[in-house]
């Protein structure tokens, strides 16, 4: 998960607000810093922390000029926080009026478009989703893309594409079928 220090780094020291994180979900030292640039179509992000243990338990990334959200929940208290949404009426996967949030799995992923959101720069909208493979499996996901003529991530991405629309069509049918 990011620590402080990744989040601090990358929104240049600048904290706006901060409080208690009111929901219990993340126990009583839960607390949120706050960095927004002042602008209604700028950036803001915020961290949510224990206070004592140092535990990063959530972190967002709101770019309001494209009406974009980004949210990393640390894997250990996603059923919570889960679970205390859907106690408390939430719709948990929006982030204002019909901005879902993007969840994100990859530090990285995250830390770059938090870094170019700050920035006002482009950055690349994609999601990075973690592989983990052996090396025989590399090596013939490898060989399958080089008989393909395609790289690694074209690959992929036809590969996870190709996967999400036949279980798309698969739903459509089972839907139907009731």
């Amino acid at each position: 998960m990011i620590t402080l220090k990744d989040f601090m780094e990358t929104v240049n020291y600048k904290i706006s607000e901060g409080s208690d994180y009111l929901w219990n979900c993340y126990g009583e030292n839960s607390y949120r810093l706050d960095s927004w640039n002042g602008e209604n179509d700028g950036y803001s992000a915020s961290i949510v922390f224990d206070t004592k243990t140092q535990v990063v338990y959530e972190t967002t990334a709101y770019d309001y000029q494209f009406n974009r959200a980004y949210r990393m929940i640390n894997p250990d208290y996603i059923k919570k926080h889960n679970k205390e949404g859907k106690k408390c009426g939430v719709n948990v996967k929006q982030a204002w009026d019909d901005v879902d949030y993007v969840d994100l799995d990859v530090e990285e992923d995250f830390l770059e478009k938090l870094l170019a959101i700050v920035s006002g720069e482009d950055y690349d909208t994609r999601v990075l989703i973690p592989v983990d493979m052996t090396e025989v499996q590399f090596a013939l996901v490898a060989r399958a893309a080089h008989e393909a003529d395609m790289t690694l991530n074209e690959f992929f991405e036809q590969a996870l594409t190709e996967y999400v629309k036949e279980n798309h069509k698969l739903k459509e049918q089972n839907d139907t079928d009731c």
